[in-house]
C-alpha cells in the first residue's frame, strides 16, 4: 500500500514539474513573438519614411515603391508566425528593391537622411534575426517538449499546442547570394 502512495505521490509530482516546465516554455514562445513583434513594428514603422525620402529622389520609379507600400501593408495585416514570416519576406524583398533603386542615385546614396535610415533599418534587421533566432529555439525546445514522452501526456491531458516557427518559407531567400564584381549579369 505505501508503494502505491509513493508511486501516486511521485506521479503527482512529476505531473506538476511538467505542467509548470509546458507553461514556462509557453509564456517564453509568448514572450519571444512579443519580442519579434516589436522589432517588426520598428521596421514597418520606419519603411514610409524611407519611401518618402527615395520619392522625393525617384519619383518616376512610383512601381517600386508603391510595392514597397504594399508589402508593408500586408505584413502589418500579417497574423501568427507563418503568415507573418510569408508577408516579412515579400516586405524584405520589396525593401530590397528600394536599396537596389537607390544605387541609380548617387545623390540620395550621399543624403544624410536616406543613410540614416539605411542605417537604422540594417540595425533593426539584425535585431529581427536575432529575436528570431530566439523565437524558434523557444518554439524548439517547447515542442520538442510536448513531443516527448511522458512529457507529453501531461501536455495531451493540458491541450498544450506546438507553436510555429518563424521561418523562411522559400528556400531561395536561404541561398547564398551571388554577387558578380566585374558587373556581369
Amino acid at each position: 500500500m505505501t508503494i502505491l502512495v509513493l508511486f501516486a505521490i511521485a506521479l503527482s509530482v512529476y505531473g506538476i514539474i511538467t505542467f509548470n516546465a509546458l507553461t514556462r516554455l509557453r509564456q517564453l514562445t509568448d514572450n519571444a513573438w512579443a519580442d519579434i513583434d516589436v522589432q517588426l513594428k520598428r521596421r514597418h514603422d520606419l519603411i514610409p519614411s524611407l519611401v518618402a525620402t527615395v520619392k522625393g529622389h525617384a519619383g518616376y520609379e512610383r512601381g517600386t515603391l508603391d510595392a514597397v507600400v504594399e508589402a508593408r501593408n500586408r505584413a502589418v495585416r500579417a497574423g501568427g508566425p507563418a503568415a507573418a514570416g510569408e508577408a516579412e519576406r515579400v516586405l524584405a524583398s520589396a525593401v530590397r528593391q528600394i536599396f537596389v533603386l537607390a544605387e541609380a542615385y548617387p545623390e540620395l546614396q550621399a543624403g544624410e537622411s536616406y543613410l540614416s535610415l539605411q542605417t537604422n533599418l540594417t540595425d533593426i534587421e539584425d535585431h529581427i534575426q536575432n529575436a528570431r533566432r530566439y523565437y524558434n529555439a523557444v518554439v524548439r525546445d517547447r515542442n520538442t517538449k510536448i513531443q516527448q514522452f511522458p512529457s507529453n501526456l501531461v501536455a495531451g491531458a493540458f491541450r498544450f499546442q506546438e507553436a510555429e516557427f518563424f521561418g523562411l518559407s522559400d528556400r531561395e531567400e536561404g541561398a547564398v547570394p551571388i554577387i558578380d564584381l566585374e558587373g556581369k549579369q
